[in-house]
Order: C-alpha cells, then sequence, then structure tokens
C-alpha cells in the first residue's frame, strides 16, 4: 500500500519544510511519496526544497494555479494506492497517516478521510461538517433550541462548532487541509480530476459532495491529530475579502445540491441574513480592535 502526499506551497518555505520533515519523522506504517507542487512561489528557488528533501517528487508550475488546479498537477505524478492533500501549514506530531490508511482499509464506503485538527495553542478546529440547509441555518440561528437535544445527537446533526471532535463519526464534509481519499476513486470523474472551478475555499466540499453523489462517504477520524496553524493572511483587505469568496462558493455548491428553485431563495435570505451580518462585525473587529475571528 502507497500513500501519494501532495502538498502545494506558495511562499510557505519554512512551514512547508516543517510539514515534510513531520511526515518523514512520524509516518512508519505505510510506504509513502511526497508530491510538492509549487504554485509559481517568488519567496526562493523551489529547488530548495529538493536540496532538503532528494526524495520527494518537485513538481514546479510558472502560474499560481490555486488549491484545487494544483492538487490536480499533482495528482497527475501520483502512483499510490491513495491520496492525501496535506496543506504546507500542518504537521504531524504521530503516525496519523497510517491510521488513516487503516481505517479507509477497513471502510471501502469512504471516499474522504479527514481527521482531528487542533491549532498550535491546541484548540480544536471545527474539521467535520455537514452540508448547509434552511434547517441547518434556523438551528444555528435559535441554537437554543439545540441546548435541549443530548450533546450526541446534537453534535451528530450540526457537527461544526456544535462537535467537539471526540468521536469517530460519518458526517457530509471534511477539511481539505488533511483528506484522503482512494485514488480509485477519480475514474468516475472527468479526466480523473477533481472539480477545479474554485480557485481557493470551499473546495473540500465540493469535492465530498461529488463523491457523495458517487455513493461514497465521507468520515471525521477522531482517534489521531495533527496540528493545522492556519494562521491566515495578516493583510485585514484580505480577511475580509476571503469572506466574501467562501459565501460565493457556498451558494455556488448550494444551487448545485438543491438547484435555482424556491429552496434555494429561502435559504439565500436566511444565509446571506446572517453572513453579511457575522461579516459586518468582524470588519468592525478588524479595523478597530485589528482582531482576526476564527
Amino acid at each position: 500500500m502507497l500513500v501519494s502526499i501532495i502538498i502545494i506551497n506558495y511562499n510557505t518555505f519554512h512551514l512547508t519544510c516543517q510539514c515534510i520533515k513531520s511526515i518523514i519523522e512520524h509516518t512508519k506504517g505505510v510506504d509513502y511519496e511526497v508530491i510538492l507542487v509549487d504554485n509559481a512561489s517568488k519567496e526562493c528557488n523551489p529547488d530548495e526544497f529538493l536540496e532538503k528533501f532528494p526524495t520527494i517528487t518537485l513538481v514546479k508550475s510558472t502560474v499560481n494555479g490555486g488549491f484545487a488546479k494544483g492538487n490536480n498537477w499533482g495528482i497527475e505524478k501520483a502512483i499510490g494506492e491513495f491520496i492525501l492533500l496535506l496543506n504546507s501549514d500542518t504537521y504531524l506530531v504521530e503516525d496519523s497517516i497510517s491510521q488513516a490508511c487503516t481505517i479507509l482499509k477497513g471502510k471501502p464506503n469512504i471516499g474522504a478521510l479527514g481527521v482531528r485538527m487542533v491549532y498550535e495553542d491546541g484548540k480544536v478546529q471545527h474539521s467535520a461538517r455537514m452540508f448547509r440547509s434552511i434547517r441547518w441555518e434556523l438551528l444555528d440561528l435559535f441554537r437554543i433550541i439545540l441546548t435541549f437535544l443530548p450533546y450526541q445527537k446534537r453534535a451528530k446533526l450540526m457537527m461544526g462548532k456544535y462537535f467537539k471532535t471526540d468521536f469517530s463519526t460519518f458526517c457530509d464534509w471534511v477539511n481539505g487541509a488533511f483528506m484522503i481519499f482512494p485514488k480509485s476513486i477519480l475514474n468516475q470523474f472527468p479526466r480523473r480530476k477533481l472539480d477545479e472551478r474554485f480557485f481557493m475555499y470551499g473546495e473540500d466540499q465540493l469535492w465530498c459532495y461529488q463523491f457523495q453523489q458517487k455513493g461514497f462517504s465521507s468520515y471525521f477520524f477522531a482517534d489521531t491529530t495533527i496540528v493545522h496553524i492556519n494562521n491566515g493572511s495578516t493583510n485585514k483587505n484580505k480577511q475580509l475579502g476571503l469572506i466574501i469568496t467562501m459565501i460565493k462558493n457556498e451558494l455556488i455548491i448550494m444551487k448545485e445540491r438543491k438547484g435555482s428553485g424556491i429552496y434555494f431563495l429561502v435559504f439565500c435570505i436566511i444565509y446571506l441574513g446572517k453572513e453579511y451580518s457575522r461579516y459586518a462585525i468582524k470588519y468592525l473587529l478588524l479595523h478597530t480592535l485589528g482582531k482576526r475571528l476564527r
């Protein structure tokens, strides 16, 4: 069993080196190859990666193709049974990859598998999610109702911030910072590639939905943990611009899932009302206190 680990680098030389080092240090129970795709970085010559890690496969692009296209460039070189998409700003603290492969081997109905993620300070990240819906939005808006449900039922119903990531479970989608799936799934997709319509943000949800349409579920594995630094941009305007991008991509996914009829229109009213209110709050915090909300 071979795992093809694909990492996208865009001006994150030191973080990417830390990520690769952690793979080498902790991955013992499975064979793997590291495919590093440099998305036209300006920070340094990408050949410096080969000097530090001569066994990796380096793909050098002359343009920044974004997350989806970059991963597809890596997939073209991959020879593994499993594909692991791993963010450059993550690092392993245990043999998470081998454990994930064991689960995939035992559950052939799984498409995408994600693992528990924490920030460097140990705070849990919400890496297991449900697809948005009118019901989800209303329950999130009137969350007092959820307090009457037992924790596990509430967590499975809502996922995300309502889930402490303290048990393994099926979900609708998992965070693309660590997403592993059987390469054979791609045989069912055009040109055997992941959907490239998003330059960045929302691809993970879109891919999990498309896997689901092919009969494969998403699974969150809680028994292993990785660190996802996820600092985000320090540029205030860029942070706020990314929020708008995520909202736009969310609506594209919803339209693909539900069509453009009454359901979609009602969802837009509720969702956009909530998200633009939050956007306004984040805007004020960023421009008055310089504080970024996770």
